[in-house]
């Protein structure tokens, strides 16, 4: 690392995952054009996320961070944002009943257009062409115009990003997250799902709760919780430059926050201690977070966590445990118990799609429900033993009805797949399955807090 951190330190160390831009002209004058675009968040808004986050490293909330695998500028219209929205608030909704907990909401949206892939090349019939990275790098189609990474695409995310927040802001602000309106946010296919009714049953529940709170005299009125949420925007920090160019210096701390995204994180491939990805995120004083996969050496995660988080801040630090069901009961553990006895403050959270990725025998990369579902209890599981707080879930979900996960109690097959099969990249649960999911883990979370409340 270098002694001194600036905006652009991290330009002096090896950076993997970044594309090769043919103009480099070309995207230094984007670059600077950003520059001087307006901020899409405000430090305020960070240091509120980092405090909520500190709640939650400290036992006393839950995070639920999800949304979309890769945005993408085709699929972008504000019934989608608004959908994946909606089931963000019903999962929240669920876990906070049923898991007696806060849960500090955060989605994968407004800034989650890039992404890293294990080829910089792809191969179709002879013909060899960039891999598609994102829509903020390149396009989907197999074209040689289309995979060659763009500069200006940066312009269209910002944008995208931009629009995104501000209905986002409208909703959580304006009345659409009003818990009088908890019947109403069940919508199309989820109200027949199996998830959509239970899910019915307990907003039975709450409105009787909001009744009775009503004639004790506490309205959405003169209780501005009832009526908004606090929601926060996050993405994986891979392009540096457009992350270096978003960068300001907040006027009222003096520090440097980055204003893509309130939260952003390290993915499981960038995360060198002595790389590029590292040595930028050290520098801004947003909530962060690190994947964590299953070849995590003990060693590694502390020289990991004293660079992101020297003063050991609680809140600063999330690490995102992506290790596959097969694996994250033997991998996890040892590094649960090595982070504990250094006595390093962080955030656990399970994101437990990636590490349960195959390819179906109809020729789809999919995911299992039950698989995704087994990894999130083994990591509860894992620090229940360890005595340590499961602090979040980490999901690609969307609240399209879509058919890109198989199983849950829609019982999607390997044959239905092709039905509604519409990700740039990876599969992502629907809504209904990640309302499925809310549900199931709920009881855990209510369980572990209480053992945790009783250890601490």
């Amino acid at each position: 690392m270098t002694e001194r951190w600036t905006t652009d330190s991290w330009r002096q160390f090896p950076a993997k995952h970044i594309p090769t831009y043919p103009d480099q002209q070309a995207l230094a004058d984007v670059e600077a054009q950003l520059q001087s675009y307006p901020p899409l968040v405000f430090a305020g808004e960070a240091r509120q996320l980092r405090s909520e986050l500190a709640d939650v490293a400290n036992g006393k909330a839950f995070l639920l961070q999800g949304g979309d695998c890769a945005e993408s500028f085709a699929e972008y219209h504000p019934d989608n944002i608004r959908d994946t929205f909606r089931v963000l608030l019903q999962m929240a909704v669920a876990l906070t009943w049923a898991g007696s907990s806060p849960v500090v909401k955060v989605g994968r949206l407004a800034g989650q257009f890039a992404k890293p892939r294990s080829s910089d090349i792809e191969e179709i019939d002879g013909t060899t062409l960039e891999s598609y990275k994102g829509d903020i790098v390149n396009g989907m189609e197999f074209t040689p115009a289309a995979r060659n990474p763009d500069p200006q695409r940066l312009l269209q995310a910002y944008s995208q990003a931009a629009a995104t927040l501000n209905l986002i802001r409208a909703f959580a602000q304006g009345g659409f997250a009003d818990l009088h309106r908890v019947h109403g946010w069940t919508q199309g296919a989820m109200k027949n799902s199996p998830a959509g009714a239970r899910y019915q049953e307990m907003a039975d529940r709450i409105s009787e709760a909001l009744a009775f709170m009503e004639a004790c005299g506490i309205t959405a009125q003169n209780t501005a919780l009832l009526n908004q949420t606090n929601f926060y925007t996050s993405h994986e920090a891979l392009l540096l430059g457009y992350e270096q160019a978003m960068t300001r210096v907040d006027s009222t701390t003096g520090d440097w926050y980055d204003t893509s995204a309130h939260m952003l994180w390290i993915g499981e491939r960038t995360r060198q201690v002595d790389g590029a990805h590292v040595e930028f995120m050290r520098g801004i004083k947003n909530p962060i977070g690190c994947k964590v996969g299953p070849n995590m050496d003990p060693d590694e995660l502390i020289r990991l966590i004293d660079a992101l988080n020297p003063e050991n801040d609680p809140g600063r630090l999330t690490l995102i445990a992506r290790m596959g069901a097969d694996t994250v009961g033997e991998k996890l553990p040892a590094l649960l118990r090595r982070v504990k006895e250094e006595g390093r403050s962080v955030v656990w959270s399970c994101d437990p799609m990636h590490g349960n990725t195959i390819k179906s025998d109809s020729g789809y990369k999919t995911r299992p429900f039950d698989q995704i579902l087994a990894e999130v209890r083994r990591f509860f599981q894992a620090h229940q033993a360890e005595g340590t707080y499961a602090g979040g879930v980490h999901f690609e979900m969307t609240g399209q009805d879509v058919t890109e996960c198989l199983g849950g109690m829609q019982e999607i097959t390997d044959e239905s797949l092709a039905d509604r099969y519409h990700t740039h990249c990876d599969p992502r649960l629907n809504g209904s399955q990640a309302l499925e999911l809310a549900f199931l883990i709920a009881e855990g979370i209510k369980k572990e807090r209480e053992a945790f409340a009783q250890a601490s």
